[in-house]
């Protein structure tokens, strides 16, 4: 018997694969370093935006001086004021005029609160005199309702 993988070669007979003279069809392995390096950068460079946008939007969060403050609750403060005495809230106002100003007592403002209609005398002390209260503003202001009732602000920021 014939054996067409086995070459005769007088007394040693060599085995040869039968893919011997056939042309290979599949292709060699490229190497993809250039196009794995840019990927791995681009991903590196969105992986660190992404960190980027969260850390800002968190740092930005923490330091809300409002974020702790309760909502002042407009309807108990013209109930009676004396249960809300000492406590801090934050509130959205709008301004709607100005009543005066002293430089060692402040700027006494009138607001009005979005949620409700009513009139609400806030005191600006002097350490906020360098903001300009404009009609129409809005603002967020850190409240303290103090003896007598009348409203103190804390800290004040435009919207």
């Amino acid at each position: 018997m014939v054996n067409p993988n086995v070459q005769e070669d007088g007394e040693n007979q060599r085995i040869i694969s039968p893919f011997a003279q056939t042309t290979s069809t599949v292709q060699p392995k490229r190497s993809r370093d250039g196009t794995s390096v840019a990927l791995w950068i681009v991903s590196s460079l969105l992986v660190l935006i992404v960190l980027g946008i969260v850390a800002f939007f968190t740092f930005k969060y923490l330091n809300d001086p409002f974020r702790t403050l309760p909502t002042f609750p407009m309807d108990k403060y013209l109930a009676d004021y004396r249960p809300l005495a000492g406590g801090k809230f934050k509130a959205d106002l709008k301004v709607s005029n100005d009543l005066g100003w002293k430089p060692d007592v402040g700027h006494l403002m009138v607001f009005t609160v979005q949620d409700d209609s009513h009139a609400l005398v806030v005191l600006i002390p002097p350490t906020l005199s360098g903001i300009f209260f404009t009609k129409g503003q809005n603002y967020q202001i850190s409240l303290e309702v103090r003896e007598g009732g009348l409203v103190y602000a804390d800290s004040c920021e435009k919207e």
